[in-house]
This record gives C-alpha cells, structure tokens and sequence, in this order.
C-alpha cells in the first residue's frame, strides 16, 4: 500500500524556492570576496615609506646692514698769535687848523614851515573866536532891540529857544545863516532875519590870521 505525503511535508513544490535561495547566497559569497581583497588590500599600503620631498623651512634671520659711516668733518686750523707781537697802526691827525677867536659860529635856527590856510576852509574851534559888537552883551542888546515877537506863535502862546548857525567870514560878514531848531510858529524866520541883519563882527582867528568860523547860538522867545 503506497503512503501519501501530506501537502506540509511535499518539499517538490519549494525546489524553485531553494534554488533561487541558493543562487542569492552564492552571489552574495562572490561580492564579498571581492570587497574584502579590496579592503586588505588598502591596509597592506605602508605610509611610513611614503618619501617627503619637502625642504625644511628654515627661518633665516634678516640680516641688517648698517649704515655707511659719515664722512669725516675737517675741524677748522686756528692759528695761534703770539701775545708778543703788536699790532700798529698809524693815525694821521691834522692839527693845522686855523681858529681865530674874533669867529663867529651863527645859530641855525629852524622855523616851522608856515601853514598854508585855504580860504575856503571853515573851522569849528579857533584860538580866538569871533566877537560881536561890545562883546555878548552887545549882542544880546542887539536882539532885544530888533527881535519881534511873531503874532502867529504868541496867539499860540509859542514860547522856546531857536538853535542858529551861521558863518563868520575874515571881514567879519555873516552869512550861511540857517536853523538847527527850531520851535514855529514864525519865530524861525524872525531869528533867521535878525542874524541877517546883523553888523559885521571881529573875524575869529588860527594863528593869528583871521579865518572862517561856524558859530552855533541860541535865540530865546519868551512871552512878557
């Protein structure tokens, strides 16, 4: 009677299996083969015999070259002079010079060049100022003898000093006559007029030349 295998124990039907098994660990055994002689063959390879080509570096100091000596200075050859020897010298005076007492030496005297004054020139400071007739209080009489009041400024009740200047030429003329204040009301024109009118003065003097001379007065409105 002939037994029958059970299908667990049928190995016919894993032949491929095993074969294709077999074939992967023979493959397997071959690529290691060949990566291990490889491998040895890189840890046979001695580096100690490796030959180094190199020079050593050598640390070659930086030789400094000094200097060239300077040149030699020549010191200056004094030459000593005996204290013995003397050294003359002739001086010629002349005394024949004829000086009788009765000569006289005449002074110089230097003067000053003289001062040349333009006519046209108008001081302000002199060293003798112009003088009017019997002095300031015959001016002061000459303005209160012929200054009139204004109407117009003592209706107003206008009352003050009004500033003049004027010139007084080198024959004692007046002209130039003009207002540095003044307070309206006519009394303006009236000390202009009475400056105008006024005689001649003693011209002012600069060195004792009569000149031009700006005078600055005041003329006072007051009501009675």
């Amino acid at each position: 009677m002939e037994a029958k295998k059970t299908p667990e124990a049928d190995l016919t039907k894993r032949s491929g299996m095993f074969l294709n098994l077999g074939l992967l660990v023979s493959v397997g055994l071959v690529l290691f083969a060949f990566e291990y002689k490889s491998f040895d063959d890189r840890n046979l390879k001695d580096l100690g015999q490796v030959s180094d080509d190199f020079e050593e570096l050598l640390d070659i100091p930086i030789t400094e070259q000094p200097p060239p000596p300077p040149p030699p200075v020549e010191q200056p050859i004094i030459q000593e002079i005996p204290d013995e020897i003397e050294i003359e010298e002739k001086i010629e005076v002349n005394f024949d010079v004829d000086v009788k007492e009765e000569t006289v030496i005449k002074e110089i005297v230097i003067s000053d060049a003289p001062v040349e004054e333009k006519a046209e020139t108008i001081f302000d400071v002199v060293e003798n100022a112009p003088n009017p007739p019997g002095g300031m209080e015959g001016w002061n009489k000459y303005l209160s003898n012929n200054l009139k009041y204004p109407t117009q400024a003592r209706r107003m009740g206008i009352e003050g000093t009004v500033y003049v200047v004027f010139v007084v030429n080198t024959d004692g003329s007046i002209q130039d006559v003009d207002v540095l204040r003044g307070i309206g009301g006519g009394c303006d024109e009236e000390a202009l007029r009475v400056v105008k009118a006024a005689p001649k003065w003693e011209p002012g003097k600069q060195r004792g030349r009569p000149v031009r001379v700006r005078m600055r007065l005041p003329i006072r409105f007051k009501l009675g």
